[in-house]
């Protein structure tokens, strides 16, 4: 199963900084990603909205990888807002060191954004390794911070 961590940042500059230490730690570059506001996109015709594309294509990643519809639009209003995604895909090892580091430069709380609830068990909640991974699915909210991992 793939896991893939995800952080928001209000600053884009700490947000670079972050996948810079991830990357750092051995993360393979390709598996780290800064995502921002693409405001400059080229429009390609008249009926070209790059913009709204875009981040539709977000919002619908985010889902696919286990982000309820509220989470992931939370997370695409902060990109929109001026903020930064960070996501990091790996190992279990890997996501939780990136979540760490997420996490020690405060990635944004989504559901203080959302109004959410995490839709988890309470004692599934925090750092934790699954034991059987086959009914690991969905998002892992990681203990002093907003990072989340997500299994899929």
């Amino acid at each position: 199963m793939a896991r893939t961590v995800v952080g928001l940042f209000e600053d884009k500059s700490v947000a670079r900084q972050v996948a810079g230490e991830i990357k750092g730690m051995g993360q393979p570059p390709g598996e780290v990603c800064v995502v921002v506001d693409p405001m400059d996109l080229p429009v390609k015709g008249l009926l070209s909205t790059p913009h709204t594309d875009f981040m539709a294509a977000l919002c619908r990643d985010l889902r696919e990888i286990g982000a309820a519809d509220e989470e992931a639009n939370a997370y695409v209003q902060g990109v929109q807002s001026g903020g930064a995604l960070v996501l990091a895909t790996g190992t279990a090892a890997q996501v939780e060191a990136a979540a760490s580091i997420m996490n020690q430069h405060n990635a944004v709380e989504v559901e203080d954004l959302a109004g959410l609830e995490p839709a988890l068990p309470a004692a599934q909640l925090g750092s934790m390794t699954p034991r059987r991974e086959s009914i690991m699915t969905g998002r892992i909210r990681q203990s002093g911070g907003g990072a989340r991992i997500f299994v899929w």
